[in-house]
């Protein structure tokens, strides 16, 4: 199995029971991932997920809730930061590919990083920008031996 960023919407339906099959597909990828050594997460999407946790969720997380649930993904997961490069590179794909802006911060880390996969359900699935694979756990066609090299 290959390395994978992940999304904060697939952190986020882990905790979410209002969908319960994207909850149940979000775990088995994520607890792949972990079991693998190949997930990997931002920095962006850890803070994005504490947010969304606080604020989104119905019940929402209390505040040590969502920082034990970061903690537990920081230590089981390799962690990247924004860099400078990384945000050039998000401002340019900005501009090139019509990715939101946020999207594009997350792509430019994954990138920069050497990550071949990203994994969300905010592209178009099988896309690839240059060398970065957006897969969307979500798709009828998902199968996590996709993220085999």
């Amino acid at each position: 199995m290959s390395e994978a960023l992940v999304d904060t919407n697939i952190l986020v339906y882990v905790q979410d029971p209002r969908d319960y099959a994207k909850q149940q597909r979000s775990r088995v990828v994520l607890d792949e991932l972990v079991r693998s050594g190949e997930a990997v997460l931002s920095v962006q999407c850890l803070t994005e997920f504490y947010r969304a946790a606080r604020r989104r969720l119905q019940p929402p997380l209390s505040h040590s809730g969502a920082e034990n649930r970061v903690t537990l993904l920081v230590n089981n997961c390799r962690v990247l930061p924004l860099t400078q490069t990384a945000a050039l590179d998000a401002m340019r794909a900005w501009d090139r590919y019509s990715m939101s802006f946020w999207d594009a911060l997350i792509w430019a880390v994954a990138k920069e990083g050497g990550v071949p996969y990203l994994l969300s359900e905010d592209f178009t699935d099988g896309a690839v920008i240059e060398g970065v694979e957006f897969v969307n756990p979500f798709a009828p066609s998902f199968d996590i031996a996709r993220l085999q090299t």
